[in-house]
């Protein structure tokens, strides 16, 4: 029966989807984390036949995670499992390396059916994403300013677009003031934009907050 190691920070949810996993692998086996440094921890001493991973986990971005999971282990199959919606996060994610990505909200037969399609070796992602991602093979002029951000870009545009400050991305992140600032600046140039308040309407326009 298949492994699992499910890395939430949210001891309940967590829980959910072990109660969920049961009732297609009685026989499973399953390990738990709630930071980056555990779950990498755990993979360093075996590797799951699938991660369940959050994108909002404690001191670091789960994309973050997803690139040094992969590195350690390249085949590494991980299905992304997260309250933020798809526009904000899945193109991101199946980029980064996951295998599938899956909003909190579905229901657990939507979790199973996301499992299972991944442990087969397929890729889930909704009709939506999907036709994204063909358009982006297709080099489509159409495509959001947004998608042209790194990950870590991304995320500081998502937190300047919540009103945070520098001060306050600094400590969230552990990165210095220069390097907010830095990486501020070049979303702006990126987004061709100038203010904070521009960056604020684009991303409510665009569903990203």
């Amino acid at each position: 029966m298949p492994s699992f190691l499910i890395l939430d920070d949210h001891a309940i949810v967590r829980k959910g989807i072990i109660d969920t996993l049961a009732r297609a692998y009685p026989d499973h086996h399953i390990r738990e984390a709630a930071d980056a440094q555990s779950a990498l921890a755990s993979l360093r001493e075996e590797t799951p036949d699938m991660v369940i991973l959050d994108i909002s986990i404690p001191g670091t971005s789960g994309l973050e995670f997803l690139k040094a999971a992969r590195q350690l282990r390249p085949r590494l199959k991980v299905l992304v499992f997260s309250m933020h919606s798809e526009d904000e996060y899945a193109i991101r994610a199946l980029k980064a390396g996951a295998s599938g990505y899956l909003v909190k909200g579905a229901s657990p037969e939507d979790l199973l059916t996301a499992v299972g399609t991944v442990l087969d070796g397929a890729t889930f992602a909704s009709p939506q994403i999907t036709a994204r991602l063909v358009a982006e093979v297709r080099n489509d002029p159409g495509r959001p300013l947004h998608e042209s951000l790194s990950n870590r870009e991304f995320e500081i545009l998502r937190m300047l677009a919540r009103g945070k400050s520098v001060r306050e991305i600094t400590w969230e992140l552990a990165l210095s003031e220069n390097t907010v600032r830095t990486y501020r600046a070049r979303v702006l140039a990126k987004m061709d934009m100038k203010t904070n308040s521009e960056l604020i309407r684009y991303a409510l326009d665009h569903n990203l907050v």
